[in-house]
């Protein structure tokens, strides 16, 4: 059974001669998005621009399955399948819309209508300088999020794709991730350690994993209330904690030297995450006098 995201790449691949240029690919899904009520992709802005790297795993496993071909600039669809009759009427209809819009567009017109239409995307772009002029530049540099104040944040991943959590740090003006589970390991994509290391690195935020602060995974086990989660803090702030002044130092000192630090871990909850109890540790800190904020 396919993933019907899969799907939608390939009938854009088909409608446009099955060959494009991997750049050309990428702008075309986030314009194909535009479309979509319910996105089928999410986007960060990365050196070129926007870029998805759930589309860009999908793409990974395709070439497997040989339905594309990789060269080093394009992505060619082997799979003779007829992929458009296969999507929803909405879905075949924002094909049909971009392909008549953008068909025959090099790579650097569609950058070019891409960091126009939507400057969020260029903000990384080590391109811009060829692609715009002096007022649209700044209309980009308008655009990045800066904030002068030093601050504490945490967030979890659960319920968002990887570039949804990315753009939440690059909406907060994060400049340092500190992974604080025992075991940066997920099922989620985009959620290993390596993984999320390079999203972070691709938009310019340092990250770092402090395994020392987080919850041993045999500890985690049978969480089903409140209760559970509060029992299990309990044993937290009695055992962890203390044993972690150190790693919680560390953290300081990278808020007084990158100024906007966050905690992350897995649960969207923070009544139901150690990040929570770890960041208000690091607040009691004598040297701590930032703001403390939960994404």
């Amino acid at each position: 059974m396919m993933y019907y995201r899969r799907k939608i790449v390939l009938a854009i691949l088909e409608a446009f001669g099955g060959e494009l240029e991997k750049l050309q690919l990428q702008k075309l899904l986030m314009l194909f998005t535009t479309y979509q009520q319910e996105k089928s992709f999410h986007f960060v802005p990365y050196k070129f621009g926007c870029f998805s790297f759930q589309a860009n795993a999908d793409l990974s496993t395709m070439k497997k399955y040989e339905q594309v071909a990789e060269s080093e600039k394009t992505w060619k669809k082997l799979d003779q399948t007829a992929y458009w009759g296969n999507l929803k009427p909405e879905d075949r209809m924002a094909v049909t819309k971009l392909k008549t819009k953008f068909e025959g567009k090099t790579s650097g017109e569609l950058i070019r209508y891409t960091y126009v239409n939507f400057p969020y995307y260029a903000i990384n772009s080590t391109v811009a300088e060829r692609h715009l002029n002096t007022e649209e530049k700044a209309i980009v540099k308008a655009k990045k999020p800066k904030s002068s104040k030093k601050a504490l944040f945490t967030i979890g991943y659960e319920g968002l794709s990887l570039e949804e959590y990315i753009n939440k740090l690059l909406d907060a003006d994060v400049k340092v991730l500190c992974d604080v589970r025992k075991n940066s390991f997920s099922m989620k994509y985009g959620f290993n350690k390596s993984q999320l290391q390079m999203a972070c690195d691709g938009v310019g935020i340092r990250f770092i994993h402090i395994p020392e602060v987080g919850i041993v995974a045999d500890k985690r086990k049978e969480l089903n209330t409140q209760k559970d989660y509060d029992v299990l803090f309990e044993d937290y702030k009695k055992t962890v904690l203390p044993q972690t002044i150190s790693q919680q130092e560390e953290i300081l000192e990278l808020i007084r030297t990158h100024e906007r630090v966050a905690i992350t871990c897995f649960e969207a909850n923070i009544c139901q995450c150690h990040r929570k109890h770890l960041a208000e540790a690091i607040c009691e800190l004598p040297a701590f006098d930032y703001e403390l904020i939960h994404l």
